[in-house]
């Protein structure tokens, strides 16, 4: 930490919003709970849903619902955030006390998770257990971890804001998601490497070294940050605080809420129903090994850092926040167009490439969209915001995973014959698609930062 803070300044992304008061090596550290979170999501869209498909043989659709599963909290991430801007606790904290609790729930997860998935494949020590044990613990695992990174996430989010002043809010979040683009290319470098010889007692100790490494991440990542704010008896009675629906009204006052959601919600869409696939692809049809599948989300993920810091530079210049969105989905286009064709081809150098650069135009996409959320929040409601955004987004993203497993399977069993790779294309074709009816919707929106800057007032919260 003290190595990369004396040189972030001149080579990180968003390293300008330290101050005298807040080092980088701090805010370094608390974004720990980000790599917590991009190692999650490695395990579970990357590396996991390759092992079950074609190691242990898991129909694609329903390693899609299982994977899935963890959207199910998705929604709730307003709330969560909402409950972390006025929660009251004996001990002074409001962002604490969520992550602690969803750092427990994404251990428990972890802790279950290759047992289960091992009985739901059938490859238990007791291969005649009930179909019904290994569907329900699958599917409980995936819905801890995934109740858990949402909170952590959200409450991590809000606590880092909270730790900033306003001005720097959208690049401290910025450079909250480039540590977690790096997380993600270290975890899935990692996971190749541990997972070359693939076992079923080598999945277990990697899951579970994954959920030891989630606990110690998040409390380090936490541990000192948050002030205490006690109130004393002596103190006057804090006034009410507001409800979820008058806090969402005030969120809504500025106009176009409807319209932004509408463009993370098709935007995410369109990227993420490569994420399961991707993987089984390069196994399936250009015959590539568990290592080095798992390596292209390290690809992905350099795409994505690559397009954060293109997307802060943009942004420092005084880029509207929704063109660099709709740039975003722009290189989508080409990006898909290189993967699908890959396979007629068979040139292994256009599916890296498009694997980068979805990485790099998905980065652009979310930054852009991030931070309109961000200039849009009203005072002392990051958690909200941030909640708002984060519920279209993984929502869509669990969305799009199922849906895309799904159609994977009907194409294949109707139309693909003997050619795996039918399925997998008309999945591509759909999000190429979805990526020109997001720059058609994202467009009304260009232009219009001056409304979004000026944050709404908001009822008063207690303390």
């Amino acid at each position: 930490m003290r190595w990369l803070a004396t040189r972030g300044a001149r080579y990180l992304p968003f390293a300008d919003v330290a101050t005298e008061d807040l080092p980088l090596r701090r805010l370094l550290r608390l974004s720990l709970f980000q790599v917590s979170t991009a190692m999650a999501l490695v395990l579970l869209v990357g590396t996991l849903n390759r092992v079950m498909i074609v190691e242990l043989g898991v129909p694609a659709s329903l390693v899609g619902v299982m994977i899935a599963l963890p959207v199910v909290a998705a929604p709730f991430r307003a709330f969560i955030g909402f409950k972390s801007d006025i929660h009251r606790s004996a001990l002074g904290w409001r962002r604490v006390p969520f992550l602690w609790r969803g750092s427990l729930l994404q251990f428990g997860g972890f802790a279950i998770m290759p047992f289960a998935l091992l009985v739901l494949a059938g490859k238990g020590e007791s291969g005649n257990a009930p179909v019904w044990i290994g569907h329900s613990s699958a599917a409980l695992s995936f819905l801890l971890v995934g109740a858990g990174v949402h909170t952590v996430q959200t409450a991590g989010l809000a606590l880092a804001t909270d730790l900033t002043p306003a001005r720097s809010h959208p690049r401290v979040v910025g450079l909250m998601y480039v540590v977690f683009l790096l997380g993600m290319a270290v975890s899935a470098l990692l996971f190749g490497a541990a997972l070359t010889s693939f076992t079923p007692g080598r999945l277990v100790q990697v899951v579970q070294g994954a959920a030891v490494m989630t606990l110690v991440l998040n409390v380090v990542a936490m541990w000192k940050q948050e002030g205490r704010r006690r109130r004393f008896s002596w103190e006057p009675e804090p006034p009410p605080d507001p409800t979820f629906g008058e806090s969402w009204a005030a969120l809504r006052e500025g106009g176009n809420v409807a319209r932004r959601l509408v463009v993370v919600g098709l935007g995410t869409l369109a990227f993420g129903m490569a994420d399961i696939l991707l993987e089984p692809f390069g196994g399936q049809v250009l015959d590539l090994t568990v290592s080095a599948t798992t390596r292209l989300t390290a690809l992905f993920a350099l795409g994505g850092l690559l397009g954060f810091g293109a997307a802060s530079t943009w942004a420092e210049r005084g880029a509207d926040p929704h063109g660099i969105a709709r740039v975003g989905a722009a290189v989508g286009l080409p990006a898909f167009a290189f993967v699908i064709l890959a396979e007629p081809l068979g040139i292994m150098g256009l599916f890296l490439a498009g694997n980068a650069l979805i990485g790099f135009g998905g980065a652009l996409f979310s930054h852009g969209t991030l931070t309109a959320a961000m200039n849009k929040a009203p005072p002392d409601q990051a958690g909200l915001a941030l909640g708002a955004w984060g519920a279209v987004q993984a929502t869509a993203a669990g969305v799009a995973i199922a849906v895309s497993s799904g159609l994977r399977d009907v194409v294949t069993r109707l139309w693909g014959g003997d050619d795996v790779a039918a399925g997998y294309l008309s999945v591509y074709g759909v999000e190429v698609a979805l990526l020109l009816v997001t720059i058609a919707a994202i467009w009304p929106l260009i232009g219009r930062r001056s409304a979004e800057a000026t944050p709404v007032p908001v009822p008063a919260a207690g303390r």
